[in-house]
């Protein structure tokens, strides 16, 4: 139980931190073109501590959840520019990399992540490669096949994936040619497969190996692994975020007591306690693997061009941009920045849809969670 409580924690803080970073990166590139920043704050709700150093309050809040970078003129419900240099009077382009700043910056965490992944406790093997993992006291053993040895094919049969491999491998018996390679080069054994009999299955062959679950990498190899998991990551957050909505029945049937469909969304809760249960199990590669995710997800959904969202405020500075280029292609003179007032109304009711989603995840991360095991 105190290691669950642990992880549950030490995920929490991980969590904050990304969100930290989030703020510190709108922050630092907000002044990079000498933006005015006024606060930068982690966490919400009351006030801890604070203090001011080049102009700018810095300060921690009781609640250790997110925070927010104050810069001037970031739209026109800024009641406070008492200045010449407001956010909407800078570039179009300076804005844009102000406001993707923070979305960039669970990016790069999340690829750092799976970097020092790569390098430590290694990367999932997600494409199921029909690589060895254990084979000690195996047919494959005693034919000279080893650790980390892929296979290529079984009784002349290709095999691509660990799922096409054992398939071959279970009609298989006696002497049998199976080729691997390792590292460079391509080898042939034969292996005396013999046949078992399995509950349920019956009679097969088997070799007495069991796939390699992760792969290590060198501080070199582990930038190309790192940039192509990266790549399936993204892929998969994607996906996720365009089934959200159908998901949305599911997690309501979970409140009220039926199964918990495993794809349903899981909230900052959920991702913590499964972070608890992956500590509390020793299986350390299951909670990096959960903060990567994560850091790109809170990446990709900040990118939604949905206010008030980092991806709304850039789809109304390009508004503008375009707004203007029209308007001086016909003559006429460009106007001043939106007026956020204006779109009150929209931004309101997607901030009502994302708290009811919200609520919605966290009550069935609490009633009804998904578990590891």
């Amino acid at each position: 139980m105190v290691a669950y409580i642990a992880g549950i924690v030490l995920f929490a803080v991980c969590v904050c931190l990304s969100l930290a970073l989030h703020e510190a990166g709108h922050m630092l590139t907000a002044r990079a073109f000498g933006m005015k920043v006024r606060r930068f704050f982690v966490g919400m709700g009351p006030t801890v501590f604070s203090f001011r150093r080049k102009g700018i309050e810095y300060g921690l809040k009781a609640v250790p959840i997110g925070g927010f970078c104050d810069i001037s003129g970031m739209t026109t419900l800024d009641d406070r520019v008492q200045d010449e240099r407001p956010m909407w009077n800078f570039k179009t382009w300076q804005r844009t990399a102000v406001m993707a700043a923070g979305p960039l910056t669970h990016f790069v965490l999340g690829f750092l992540i799976l970097y020092v992944m790569a390098m430590t406790l290694g990367l999932p093997n997600t494409a199921s490669k029909p690589v060895l993992g254990d084979t000690a006291g195996g047919a494959a053993a005693a034919a000279g096949i080893q650790p980390g040895d892929q296979v290529l094919s079984v009784a002349g049969q290709q095999t691509t994936t660990w799922q096409e491999m054992v398939a071959v491998v279970r009609a298989q018996s006696g002497p049998t040619p199976v080729e691997v390679q390792r590292g460079s080069e391509t080898l042939t054994f034969t292996v005396d497969i013999p046949r078992v009999y399995r509950e349920g299955v019956g009679e097969i062959g088997v070799i007495g190996a069991g796939i390699q679950t992760n792969f290590q990498y060198g501080p070199v190899d582990a930038v190309g692994a790192s940039t192509a998991f990266t790549g399936q990551m993204f892929a998969q957050t994607f996906q996720r975020l365009i089934e959200m909505p159908q998901r949305v029945p599911a997690l309501v049937h979970a409140v009220f007591g039926g199964e918990r469909d495993p794809n349903t969304p899981v909230s900052v809760v959920g991702a913590s306690r499964l972070g608890g249960e992956a500590v509390e199990a020793g299986l350390w590669s299951i909670f990096v693997m959960l903060l990567a995710g994560l850091n790109f997800f809170l990446g990709v959904f900040n990118l939604l061009p949905l206010l008030p969202l980092d991806g709304g405020h850039i789809a109304v500075t390009w508004y503008e941009k375009v707004r203007d280029r029209i308007r001086q292609a016909r003559g006429r003179p460009a106007l001043g920045p939106v007026d956020y007032n204006r779109l009150a109304t929209v931004t309101m009711a997607l901030v009502a849809i994302g708290g009811l989603f919200v609520a919605l995840t966290v009550t069935a991360d609490i009633v009804n969670p998904i578990r590891l095991t």
